[in-house]
C-alpha cells in the first residue's frame, strides 16, 4: 500500500470469495500496511471498525466500507465492479482507496 495523499491509499492484493452472511469477494489489505489506515481510522469509521471509502479499480469508481477482519481489514468488491474490470477470483489487482469522513 503506498499513500496516495493524506486519506487515500493503494491496496494490492489478490481476490477471494469468502461466503460469511453474504457472498462476497474481497481483496486484503496486507498486514503490513494495515497500521496506516488503522491510525485513521478513529477520523473516519462510523461504527464497528467499518471505514467508508470510495474506490477506483481499473476505471471503476465505486463506494464500499473496509471491513475490519482478523485485526486487519478488507476491500468488498461489488460483483458489478468485477464484472466491468473483469476480474476473477485469485486475480491480483491494485485497488486506490480513499477514505471518507463519516457523517
Amino acid at each position: 500500500m503506498k499513500a496516495t495523499d493524506a486519506s487515500a491509499v493503494s491496496v494490492s492484493g489478490t481476490v477471494f470469495y469468502w461466503r460469511g452472511p453474504a457472498p462476497f469477494h474481497f481483496v486484503r489489505v496486507p498486514d503490513d500496511d494495515v497500521a496506516f489506515i488503522k491510525g485513521l481510522a478513529a477520523m473516519f469509521s462510523y461504527g464497528w471498525g467499518m471505514i467508508p471509502v470510495t474506490a477506483r479499480l481499473g476505471s471503476t469508481r465505486f463506494t464500499t466500507s473496509l471491513f475490519p477482519k482478523a485485526g486487519g481489514y478488507l476491500v468488498p468488491l461489488k460483483d458489478a465492479v468485477r464484472s466491468a474490470e473483469n476480474v476473477d477470483l485469485d486475480d491480483q489487482v491494485t485497488i486506490i482507496v480513499e477514505l471518507r469522513r463519516r457523517k
